[in-house]
Parts: C-alpha cells; sequence; structure tokens
C-alpha cells in the first residue's frame, strides 16, 4: 500500500511541476520584434470583409472559417487580415 501511495505522491508532484513549467512559459515576456516597426499599410481592427476587399482588393489567398466563433483569414502580400464572422479583428505583417 505505501509503494502505491508513493506512486502517487510522485505521480502528483510530476504534475504539478509539470503545470508549473507551463505556467512559467505562459507568463514569460512577449520579444517585439522589428514587425511592429515597419510601417506596411493594412487595415484597421473593425472593417468589414467588404470594406477590406475595396481598400486593399482581392486577397492571394482565402482561407475558410474555422471553429466557434468563425475565424477566418486572407493572405495579402505583405500581410495577413484575421476576421471573426466578417469583421477584422487582427491583421499581422509578414516578416521580411
Amino acid at each position: 500500500m505505501n509503494g502505491k501511495r508513493l506512486g502517487l505522491g510522485a505521480l502528483f508532484a510530476a504534475m504539478l511541476l509539470g503545470n508549473m513549467g507551463i505556467v512559467a512559459a505562459q507568463s514569460q515576456p512577449v520579444r517585439v520584434t522589428q514587425q511592429s516597426s515597419q510601417s506596411v499599410p493594412k487595415p484597421n481592427h473593425g472593417l468589414s470583409m467588404d470594406q477590406v476587399e475595396t481598400k486593399f482588393g482581392q486577397p492571394l489567398e482565402k482561407v475558410a472559417a474555422v471553429g466557434e466563433p468563425p475565424i477566418t483569414r486572407w493572405r495579402y502580400q505583405n500581410f495577413t487580415v484575421y476576421f471573426e464572422h466578417n469583421k477584422v479583428i487582427h491583421a499581422v505583417t509578414h516578416s521580411s
């Protein structure tokens, strides 16, 4: 019986330490890269798909929506736009 307790205790400790590693990894600061200083015009948060297409033209690629809420991705030459339903939630400049 003691062997089982020790085994479960060791398993619990390993799980706890493993989770602490995940928490520590998630709390590390994110390095700011040169991407943030690039001045590539890209769509603003909240624009509709129609507004993006009118202003920036047809994307090189439209990736179908996935998940709930549905997230759609459009790839342009210098940036990628992410939509939730049909509104821009983020636009990311491609690295050079």
